[in-house]
């Protein structure tokens, strides 16, 4: 099925109801919520905060979060009671799944408010979502439409602030369910192995590989079975750092089921601010997250993970991490940088200056803190 056929069938249910009249029922009688998204794996586990504040608020409301079929796995323990939907623009069943899944009294859309369409063909009555500088057809849906604080704070503990009333209480380790996963051996006893996790979804991100590979060889000094991990699409980056194949290498061997399982075992978890270091804050494995267009600030632990052992290392002062922006909304306090390896205007020849002037040896050093 293509995404116009997907988008014929939300269109088709939603337009009715654009301009049919919806009103939003009191807080106390909100008995059904969706949260509509296509957000990528860390984004989607960033709304840790927001699905808790909500079974929080609504305790016995039935929760329904959209979520792409590779992350199924990862969710598959129903954290908080939240059912997780198949959606995939592309397949028809899942379009189907969601739209038939409603009506619903609340609805909350992230990241890119186009699927606030989603949300009103699946019968949505009050949509809530942050305000965002994108085309006017995108944002038609949307009830309530809200603006970022002035007060700075990671993306997970704002998404929550789409409810009123106090935060979440912090995470605490075991809250999030281990899913459910295939066996496969592990490379060692637990505690025995760090993972390092090298990919990225941008090359911008990637440290160079010949410090991944001094990492690895400090590690197995000090008695630790280093092993790398990555998608199918990481295999090389990996024969690159380690040409010997010195290491086990579970690049492109495991789904994220696995991958839980595989860190939950682990004495830590190093790798660039990616997916993969906000899985490592869900399990409580120690974390250390290399930040290098990315922000700290609105990608790190925040309030709700401030009580996991995790630890970030970055450059301060890059000049170029200028956009001020988180999604598509203008947000003044943001400094962050969204551009490719081509658009970088402070390259080297290593790369991009934000991750290439991350010294090796304080990152040994967050490490030794991390292992201790």
């Amino acid at each position: 099925m293509s995404r116009i056929a997907g988008r014929v069938q939300i269109f088709s249910r939603a337009l009715p109801r654009l301009f049919s009249t919806r009103r939003p029922r009191p807080a106390a009688e909100v008995k059904s919520i969706l949260i509509s998204h296509r957000l990528r794996l860390g984004d989607a586990l960033l709304l840790a905060p927001l699905l808790k504040k909500l079974r929080q608020s609504y305790p016995d409301a039935r929760i329904a979060v959209t979520c792409a079929p590779d992350m199924l796995s990862i969710f598959s323990g129903c954290p908080y009671g939240i059912t997780f939907l198949c959606y995939d623009p592309r397949r028809g069943d899942t379009v189907r799944e969601i739209v038939s899944s409603g009506p619903y009294d609340l609805a909350f859309v992230l990241g890119d408010n186009r699927y606030a369409w989603l949300a009103l063909a699946a019968g949505s009555r009050w949509i809530v979502a942050h305000d965002a500088q994108m085309p006017a057809w995108k944002r038609l849906p949307i009830d309530d439409l809200r603006a970022y604080p002035d007060v700075p704070g990671a993306w997970g503990d704002l998404a929550a602030q789409l409810i009123d009333g106090p935060p979440p209480p912090r995470y605490a380790h075991g809250e999030w369910a281990a899913p459910a996963a295939a066996p496969f051996d592990l490379p060692g006893a637990p505690g025995t192995y760090v993972v390092l996790h090298p990919g990225a979804n941008s090359v911008v991100k990637q440290w160079l590989p010949e410090r991944w590979r001094t990492i690895a060889l400090s590690l197995e000094a000090q008695g630790l079975t280093p092993v790398w991990s990555g998608g199918a699409a990481e295999r090389a980056l990996v024969r690159q750092i380690d040409p010997e194949q010195r290491f086990r290498n579970f690049a492109g061997e495991l789904d994220l089921g696995q991958l839980w399982h595989l860190l939950a075992n682990a004495r830590a978890l190093a790798c660039p601010d990616t997916g993969v270091a906000h899985l490592g804050r869900m399990i409580g494995v120690p974390t250390l997250a290399l930040f290098g267009p990315g922000s700290v600030l609105v990608h790190g632990a925040g309030e709700f993970w401030a009580d996991v052992p995790y630890m970030t290392e970055t450059l301060d002062a890059i000049p170029c991490r200028n956009q001020q922006r988180i999604f598509s909304s203008a947000v003044s306090w943001a400094r962050r940088c969204d551009r490719n390896m081509e658009e970088c205007i402070n390259k080297t020849p290593s790369g991009a200056a934000c991750m290439a002037g991350i010294d090796e040896a304080r990152v040994r050093a967050r490490l030794e803190i991390l292992l201790e």
